[in-house]
């Protein structure tokens, strides 16, 4: 048996990145949602397989992102930015820098 295929990792090299993101829309509207695979989630939304509000709305493009080591609170952020006032939405995405780069 060779024990190079089976090696252990301790489980914090395992655990995901969860992010709560915020996406500019083709109309000028903001999506926020959660993923723990960013890069694909923008791509599933351009395509057309993501949230049904952007399937009409696309492209979408990564306005704001923030990471988080559980999916709670990835999911707790989503619902307390969904409540948030646009402009509060738009001043974070300023002081953020613009346009965001997917990591």
């Amino acid at each position: 048996m060779d024990r190079g295929k089976y090696k252990c990792q301790r489980a914090e090299e395992v655990r995901k990145v969860n992010y709560t993101y915020i996406v500019r829309c083709s109309d000028g509207t903001l999506y926020t949602g959660w993923t723990n695979d960013l890069d694909k989630r923008i791509r599933d939304h351009n395509e057309g397989r993501g949230a049904k509000y952007t399937r009409s709305r696309r492209p979408v493009i990564l306005a704001y992102y923030e990471e988080f080591l559980t999916k709670e609170e990835a999911m707790s952020r989503e619902w307390a930015i969904k409540h948030m006032p646009r402009a509060k939405k738009e001043e974070m995405i300023r002081r953020s820098g613009a346009a965001a780069d997917i990591p």
